[in-house]
């Protein structure tokens, strides 16, 4: 538990700091950093590669939080929340109070209710949403362990955190569900 807690605050100060950080997540390890930080997002897109235009998950401790990122929670998204069973990220019709590079080109953004404890700690300290981008350069395999992850994206980070680093089991993405205005739902990727 100690362990856990020394992680979570030398992550609390690398991101107070505007810093990037490589890190676990209930699905597979991510690139993270606090999501009301304009300038470190775009730390992020250049560490990936990525089009800028490709909006970014964020994660969410829980129902009250993300209700200060989307303009409405509809109530199909607190029925599906209920028969969650794995991790489920969740693309919102209209976002709110986050920079312009997470929010899709549409006005939408993913979010994801995170049930990972090193990362509901985290959200909870800085009391903002993370930035969760999957540990690998843009257009590249996913890893499914932190053993997978190229060791050039280790070094293009500001933070590795040291936690679960030697788990083997391998990781899978989150599931994807578009929830549109009219509050049906689709899903995007199983």
């Amino acid at each position: 538990m100690k362990e856990l807690v020394r992680e979570v605050q030398a992550a609390e100060e690398e991101l107070l700091m505007g810093n990037v950080i490589l890190y676990p997540t209930d699905t597979v390890w991510g690139i993270g950093c606090d999501a009301t930080d304009t300038k470190a997002v775009q730390k992020i897109f250049k560490i990936k590669e990525r089009d800028e235009a490709k909006a970014l998950i964020i994660l969410v401790a829980d129902e009250k939080m993300l209700a200060e990122y989307v303009e409405e929670v509809p109530e199909t998204f607190l029925k599906l929340l209920k028969e969650q069973e794995r991790p489920t990220t969740y693309i919102f019709p209209k976002a709110k109070n986050l920079p312009e590079h997470l929010i899709a080109e549409d006005g939408s953004v993913a979010i994801r209710i995170v049930k990972d404890e090193f990362c509901h700690r985290l959200i909870r300290q800085i009391d903002h949403p993370l930035v969760s981008t999957s540990a690998n350069l843009s257009g590249g395999k996913s890893p499914a362990t932190f053993a997978e992850i190229e060791e050039e994206l280790k070094k293009r980070v500001d933070h590795v955190v040291r936690w679960r680093q030697d788990e083997t089991e391998a990781a899978q993405p989150s599931r994807i569900i578009k929830i549109t205005e009219s509050g049906d739902t689709e899903t995007i990727r199983e």
